[in-house]
């Protein structure tokens, strides 16, 4: 049973399969800057499925993806040492799904369901 407000999912594009082990910050933008709310690490299904509280404030939020550890594993050379989403929290939404396409020179997101 999902409890956060909040998930992700981080696929590589390049291999075909799930990206496990990657670090991800969610902060939110407060007046003096950026605020963190949570922390997690993608599963062997490349998900996290519980970042974050129940419920996410009205506001804008940034989720950060630390993909040069994950292509060092694999001695990959990337282009983005990291992938930063930012995006727009209207707390009367019930879910927000922020998944991540990646490749070592190139990523896309969408907002899921």
């Amino acid at each position: 049973m999902m409890t956060s407000h909040l998930t992700t999912h981080v696929l590589d594009a390049s291999a075909g399969r799930p990206a496990a082990g990657i670090a991800v910050l969610l902060e939110r933008r407060d007046p003096s800057g950026w605020t963190e709310v949570a922390t997690g690490t993608t599963n062997a299904d490349g998900r996290i499925g519980d970042l974050g509280p129940e419920r996410l404030t009205s506001g804008t939020y940034r989720l950060t993806f630390a993909v040069a550890e994950y292509f060092a594993a694999t001695e990959t050379p990337t282009f983005y040492p990291e992938v930063t989403v930012t995006f727009a929290v209207d707390e009367g939404q019930k879910h927000y799904h922020v998944p991540v396409l990646l490749s070592p020179f190139a990523y896309s997101t969408y907002r899921g369901s």
